[in-house]
């Protein structure tokens, strides 16, 4: 249920003041508040504390106390549909929500909020993913005249960027958030990080709410990684790991989690992320494995089996893609792109299928994907017309020109760039040595040219400055 703040009541019934606790951001007393008014009776006490435990991420606590407000008046919930589908709990949430349609509500515009939002979510899992987006949009509508007075476990907005974000709809996505609250900054943040903007997807050091800490700490160690930046990653783990163990896995926190398998990967720390992807796993399979909520996911476990070269676990989840290929553009796009990275895993690389299949991953907004699918092809091949297609094109999916006049890095030759490109792309001096068909020695010199005219003082910094110009970061 809803409840508005009274702005001239500054004193009153304990879930009232509970409320005002926790539109100003302080949980922790509006969860003391809460308690005390549900020690004496008071059923509007749980519902406060069963919101201020969903926006904890707590949702299995929230519904069991959504469930007890209900047995004080057997008033029913539209919010614990969203809660018990966010645990994966289909059945239930299948019976709350015919019993709240079937109970009698005071017709306000909040009540039409709650109604919107259960119908939304249940769509999202059982139906079509664009109509659940849809009525989201409505509830944020409806819910704007009561900006910041109105205590929910979530917002309808940040509701309907994750949809959108699901679907592959960046920009939809990114108009749905646009206040000012840590909730939707973050979400903005993380639209920034899956399209590559890097420098905008900015965090806060630390987040009070652990859901909002799990996002943050994601974004985080999603830049590092996008940045090539193993020092970073390396840096940025300890907060990823615990934000991880603090959070239980639910059905609107599957990207950051996803984000942090990849990073795990990298970094060899797979087994703390493998109690909560068997989490998630579980999660999907008692709601049927809607193709909205598992198609990121799998991209995720996919760009994890890349990151820890393990071709089997690749490709089951590139089979998984595959089957939920239909669902959307977007998720026809990762299933293309991850067919693609199964051949460049086994060194047969098909240069117009991975061209395609990067190119269509830049147009449902994953550019950043897009030039790593083709540059780590690049690397992949022997052919030398072959790794200058491909990494043109990583290049042209970074924003990068392509002709000479406007080479990315005009102060360096052609062969520098050549070393260059190779170098950002993980290859050692033997490697890159074998590919351009020159010594280690050689590639050794044309290195530390490049430091010279780039005024590198450290490998560290060397390599920035290369992935900049490489990669048009």
């Amino acid at each position: 249920m809803t409840h508005v703040v009274d702005d001239a009541v500054e004193t009153g019934p304990l879930s009232a003041q509970a409320v005002a606790a926790a539109l100003d951001g302080d949980l922790d007393t509006a969860s003391v508040l809460a308690d005390q008014a549900i020690l004496d009776g008071d059923r509007r006490g749980a519902e406060v504390a069963a919101a201020v435990l969903a926006q904890r991420g707590m949702l299995a606590d929230s519904v069991t106390l959504y469930r007890w407000a209900e047995s004080v008046d057997g008033v029913r919930s539209g919010f614990v549909v969203a809660a018990l589908l966010g645990v994966g709990d289909l059945a239930q949430a299948r019976e709350q929500l015919a019993a709240f349609d079937d109970s009698v509500r005071t017709p306000t515009s909040l009540s039409t909020v709650e109604s919107l939002v259960a119908h939304a979510v249940t769509e999202s899992v059982t139906g079509s993913a664009v109509a659940a987006l849809s009525q989201l949009v409505q509830a944020a509508a409806v819910l704007e005249p009561h900006a910041g007075k109105v205590l929910l476990p979530d917002t309808p907005s940040a509701l309907a960027c994750l949809v959108a974000l699901h679907l592959g709809q960046l920009d939809m996505a990114e108009s749905a958030v646009g206040d000012d609250s840590m909730r939707h900054a973050l979400l903005r943040a993380w639209i920034s990080l899956q399209r590559g903007d890097l420098a905008a997807a900015d965090v806060p050091g630390q987040c009070a709410r652990p859901r909002d800490e799990l996002f943050a700490a994601a974004i985080e160690i999603g830049v590092a990684r996008r940045r090539s930046d193993l020092a970073g990653l390396l840096d940025a783990w300890p907060r990823a790991r615990d934000a991880v163990i603090a959070h239980p896995v639910d059905l609107f926190v599957l990207q950051p989690v996803g984000e942090i398998a990849v990073a795990a990967a990298r970094l060899h720390e797979d087994e703390w992320l493998a109690p909560r992807l068997a989490e998630a796993d579980d999660l999907l399979s008692r709601l049927g494995r809607p193709a909205l909520w598992s198609v990121p996911l799998h991209w995720f476990a996919l760009q994890a089996a890349v990151a820890s070269e393990s071709p089997s676990t690749a490709a089951r989840h590139a089979a998984a893609l595959s089957t939920m290929a239909r669902s959307s553009r977007y998720a026809a796009a990762l299933a293309g792109c991850a067919r693609a990275w199964l051949r460049v895993l086994a060194g047969d690389v098909q240069v117009e299928q991975v061209v395609a299949a990067a190119r269509e991953l830049r147009a449902v907004g994953l550019g950043w994907d897009g030039a790593r699918l083709a540059g780590q092809a690049a690397i992949r091949t022997a052919d030398r017309n072959e790794m200058t297609t491909l990494l043109t094109c990583a290049r042209a999916l970074h924003g990068v020109p392509h002709s000479a006049e406007e080479s990315p890095a005009p102060q360096l030759s052609a062969r520098e760039i050549e070393v260059a490109e190779l170098l950002v792309g993980g290859m050692t001096y033997k490697q890159i040595g074998e590919r351009l068909f020159i010594s280690a020695k050689t590639v050794e010199h044309h290195v530390a040219r490049i430091r010279q005219r780039l005024g590198s003082a450290s490998r560290r910094e060397l390599l920035a400055r290369l992935r900049a110009l490489v990669n048009g970061q």
